[in-house]
């Protein structure tokens, strides 16, 4: 009972610490505030409260303590299912983790004394020695405990049971401060960080040899003069063991997808931020980010633009791919997650997209997005505003694309190609002379009648949707080029690694789309960005996708482009490969534009027709920006409906200046030249689109 009586204020009081969340992105024992508690092992416990997200962040700044550099290894860890204890204690868990010191806690520095008499504290998983680790042996004690609270699932409690790197007779034992140390590898953490294994291992799997990766190694620790820390000291049997890693290494963890799948997240929980597995009323649901893709959506999602490239592989994969997208400082696409579900992206959208805008917040509080893109209208705007407080623009580019392609596929005549096309965009934008959509369809399917096989495709393919996709031109701002040039680009390379034929026989396995996308494919995108940053290995790089059509646009002179202003029909550009060459450009300076480039008769959105829309838009021979339409609108039914009330009235005012700043803020989003009008009669849903004050 005296034992009881001691804990109960110690534990009525741990709830009543404050939340402890520092600002940098990893920090360490320094940058938190511990509370002494009395019945420690060691003399009395350090503990703290801080949030179970940031739990991998503050073991990451523990091991980069300057006068001991270390790693931490679980040295056990327990769960509970939450409801399996009625009563539960105020320190009670659901998650138990010990990290220890690699450094300890046997020692080995002694080999004779480790054997004889046989004091040597042993780690409470009973595990023992560990073979082959002898070496690293140093007898440290330092070691801390993470429970994730029972009661408050958000918060993780430390226990910090040792927090100096010493052994058991209270000396220093690796780093700086022991004198033994001093020369050797103990000075130093005792295995290479994690950035340096990610960096190692995307080397290999884009093939970089062994000796190219310990030659570059050796460049970049000589450029800032010897070695400083254990990662300096990269070996080659360092490289061949993780070569051996990637060798032996399979998709196919189990006979079975679903068994394998599940397996895969467990080896890889920090990397799945999401994870609902398949049943009978739930549909699967599996979000992946890896550390490098959070860097990167913290480093260009901050004031910048972010992109759904949903439904990929929707007739070749087992379940469809949607992509979170990036956009960097050459305007190209990085991929920063990837959600693979049973069912289409934009149905439970509300199940994971709260959590990946939490996580990233978690990270930097002060992070915020600018616009977010999606290229379906069945997307719950609501939901993506609310998670991330920013614009929605919708996203064409697809439709566009299908269009395209279902033409060249089934009508041979050019003209009439560039015809059909124009309507179609005269029926997706319901443009002419103020038609209603549907007025606008059954036009179009009485004036190409006769094209049996494309209205064939439209009827079965777009025609159910059309309305759906009419109304969000409606109420959404439409993107501009250079995203869905980005975004383009950005899928052509994913069905170029993916839909290789000598693939064909996993396309129908989840693990294999994991496996792919998480190794492979992810090391692309790093060693493009890799490559930007330093220089080096520019000539591994795919130079097909190192530009997209928009960076190729910027690279083609004015004087190259012939634009009659008075004739707005058609316009030519000469070719930068062969000068006596000249592309025509049907419809300029629309996004329902037409070239005879090769590039663009394999329906993409190629360098020409960007070139002629940002010119048409630099000489102002451009339709008015969508933006400036519809506040333009807003403003003139303001007038002729100005309200009685004067504190409406005042409320209205407000929201026309915030409009004139949402507007300029569009206006700097797009580069556009590739926006149709909007229709006269803009819907009372895209005032409240952009007059939202989530916007702001």
């Amino acid at each position: 009972m005296k034992g009881q009586e001691h804990k109960m204020p110690r534990m009525e009081d741990i709830l009543n610490l404050p939340v402890q969340d520092p600002p940098a992105a990893e920090f360490s024992a320094a940058d938190i505030k511990w509370v002494k508690v009395e019945g420690g092992r060691q003399g009395g416990d350090d503990i703290a409260l801080i949030p179970f997200a940031r739990v991998d962040d503050f073991v990451k700044g523990e091991s980069l303590n300057a006068e001991c550099p270390a790693s931490f290894r679980i040295e056990s860890r327990r769960k509970r299912l939450e409801g399996s204890i009625s009563k539960p204690r105020v320190d009670g868990y659901l998650e138990y983790t010990l990290y220890w010191c690699s450094y300890g806690p046997e020692d080995y520095r002694d080999t004779q004394s480790g054997f004889e008499d046989g004091s040597n504290i042993k780690p409470s998983s009973g595990k023992g020695s560990r073979p082959g680790r002898r070496h690293m042996m140093r007898g440290c004690l330092c070691h801390f405990t993470v429970k994730r609270l029972y009661t408050r699932p958000l918060l993780a409690l430390i226990i910090y049971n040792q927090r100096k790197h010493v052994d058991k007779s209270g000396a220093p034992c690796h780093g700086i401060l022991d004198q033994d140390a001093l020369g050797t590898r103990a000075m130093y953490a005792p295995r290479i960080s994690e950035d340096l294994r990610q960096k190692v291992m995307s080397m290999l799997y884009i093939g970089i040899p062994l000796d190219n990766i310990i030659q570059h190694h050796t460049e970049i620790v000589q450029g800032h003069g010897g070695p400083h820390n254990r990662d300096d000291f990269l070996t080659r049997n360092d490289v061949r063991n993780m070569e051996r890693v990637i060798r032996n290494s399979s998709h196919e963890l189990h006979a079975s997808d679903e068994n394998s799948v599940n397996m895969w997240v467990q080896r890889h929980h920090k990397h799945a931020f999401y994870f609902q597995s398949n049943s009978g009323l739930e549909p699967f649901i599996l979000g992946i980010q890896t550390d490098w893709q959070l860097q990167q959506m913290l480093r260009y999602g901050h004031n910048g633009s972010m992109a759904f490239h949903s439904i990929f592989g929707l007739k070749r994969l087992k379940y469809p791919l949607c992509t979170l997208l990036v956009f960097d400082q050459s305007h190209n696409a990085i991929p920063v997650a990837w959600i693979i579900s049973s069912s289409f992206a934009s149905q439970d959208i509300q199940k994971w997209i709260g959590v990946l805008a939490e996580r990233i917040r978690t990270r930097d509080p002060r992070w915020r997005l600018n616009s977010f893109l999606v290229d379906d209208p069945s997307f719950d705007i609501y939901i993506i505003r609310e998670a991330f407080q920013c614009r929605v623009l919708l996203c064409i580019w697809h439709v566009r694309r299908a269009w395209i392609r279902s033409l060249l596929k089934n009508c041979c005549n050019i003209d009439l190609q560039q015809e059909i096309f124009k309507h179609l965009g005269w029926v997706l934008y319901c443009t002419r002379s103020g038609q209603h959509s549907m007025d606008a369809l059954e036009e179009f399917m009485q004036v190409f009648v006769d094209q049996c096989s494309f209205m064939d495709y439209f009827k079965r393919r777009w025609s159910p949707n059309i309305e759906l996709w009419i109304s969000g031109i409606k109420s959404l701002p439409v993107s501009s080029p250079e995203p869905n040039a980005a975004i383009e680009s950005y899928h052509l390379r994913l069905k170029l690694k993916l839909f290789n034929d000598q693939h064909a026989n996993s396309w129908p396995r989840v693990d294999w789309l994991i496996h792919i996308l998480s190794t492979e494919f992810h090391s692309l995108y790093w060693l493009d960005q890799y490559s930007i940053e330093t220089g080096y290995f520019e000539n591994l790089r795919d130079k097909s996708f190192s530009t997209n059509a928009w960076c190729q646009a910027l690279h083609i002179p004015d004087v190259d482009v012939i634009l009659d202003v008075q004739n707005l029909q058609l316009a030519k550009v000469i070719s930068q490969a062969d000068r006596s060459l000249a592309y025509t450009i049907w419809n300029p300076g629309s996004e329902f534009s037409l070239c005879d480039c090769p590039w663009s008769r394999m329906g993409n959105l190629c360098k020409h027709i960007i070139k002629v829309a940002i010119l048409c838009k630099n000489r102002q021979v451009a339709r008015p920006l969508p933006a400036a339409q519809v506040y333009r609108q807003m403003l003139l039914t303001l007038l002729q409906n100005p309200p009685d009330d004067p504190l409406v009235l005042d409320h209205a005012i407000l929201h026309a200046t915030r409009l004139q700043q949402d507007v300029k803020g569009l206006e700097e989003l797009s580069n556009n030249g590739l926006l149709q009008a909007l229709p006269p009669d803009i819907s009372s849903h895209a005032a409240e689109n952009i007059l939202s004050p989530h916007l702001y």
